[in-house]
């Protein structure tokens, strides 16, 4: 199987063009593959059939393999049996009814609206990078944009005056309204903060690290962690904790599941109602908490 493994990379490279990282994996994937069938007396790849292949899954599977990585090999593997069933190398495909793991969704991480207070509480909006700090954590429970999108924000992408941030999403663009206390937080740091740090005037980054360059991913997340331990918010809190929590405490609050699409600029309601089922089970839980005779 060597050979055919060779030619398949081969395909790859010169009629598929693909990368040499992903031609790296394939050749990888299959290698793990072939390893484990010849043990099990597979010596050539007409003898390869779909119970051998089930049989090598279920050996990742008892070997605790992570989940993206059987998946990965899977289509490296039907991908390689497609092709040797096209060139005729093979008369079926053993591959073809390979189906990778099924993988439960966790549901996303949310904050409580008590603990999103006592996060955007935190920051000192007495010095110049507390300001930025709590700008940007105003924003991102504001609009639920993406982190990176956030830091994509350019100083022409904001309107104070009329309230609302014009934020990128690949190729689209959406208009995301911004209440009061987050308008005053941009406020004040496009006054006092940002002039500190900036000294390039031609710099159009909106948040910018202390140097004056754009703000990193890294450098948000190291801000948002300080401030969630200084909170004492325990769990896995990222970036996008706060997306998410914007999303379920919109329609906590009445706000029609189209709207709350629209915000987050996903371009399939199924994305937005993740959220939608999240917060009825929210609403459950406090139901059965709170009310006298549930």
């Amino acid at each position: 199987m060597e050979l055919e493994i060779r030619e398949f990379i081969a395909y790859l490279h010169d009629i598929k063009k693909t990368s040499i990282n992903t031609e790296m994996s394939y050749q990888r994937d299959l290698k793990k593959m072939w390893d484990f069938l010849k043990n099990r007396g597979v010596m050539s790849v007409s003898e390869v059939k779909e119970l051998e292949l089930e049989g090598y899954i279920s050996y990742m599977e008892r070997e605790k393999f992570a989940a993206s990585s059987i998946s990965r090999s899977v289509a490296s593997i039907r991908a390689f049996f497609q092709f040797l069933w096209k060139e005729g190398v093979i008369t079926s495909d053993p591959a073809e009814n390979l189906k990778p793991p099924k993988v439960e969704k966790k549901a996303p991480e949310i904050l409580t609206v008590e603990e999103v207070d006592r996060l955007l509480q935190k920051p000192d909006r007495e010095n110049v990078k507390g300001i930025r700090d709590s700008a940007m954590l105003e924003l991102l429970y504001a609009t639920g944009m993406r982190v990176s999108e956030m830091l994509h924000l350019q100083i022409s992408d904001v309107n104070l005056q009329l309230g609302y941030v014009i934020c990128h999403d690949h190729e689209k663009e959406r208009i995301i309204p911004i209440g009061i206390p987050c308008k005053k937080a941009l406020e004040k740091y496009m006054a006092v903060s940002r002039p500190a740090f900036v000294e390039n005037k031609e710099e159009t980054a909106l948040f910018t690290n202390c140097s004056g360059k754009a703000m990193s991913r890294q450098g948000f997340w190291k801000v948002l962690k300080g401030y969630a331990d200084a909170a004492g918010i325990r769990g896995d809190i990222t970036p996008h904790t706060l997306r998410h929590s914007f999303a379920v405490h919109m329609l906590q609050n009445g706000a029609d599941i189209r709207s709350v699409q629209e915000m987050l600029g996903h371009s399939d309601i199924s994305t937005t109602q993740i959220y939608l089922g999240m917060s009825v089970n929210k609403m459950r839980d406090v139901y059965m908490k709170s009310h006298p005779r549930h």
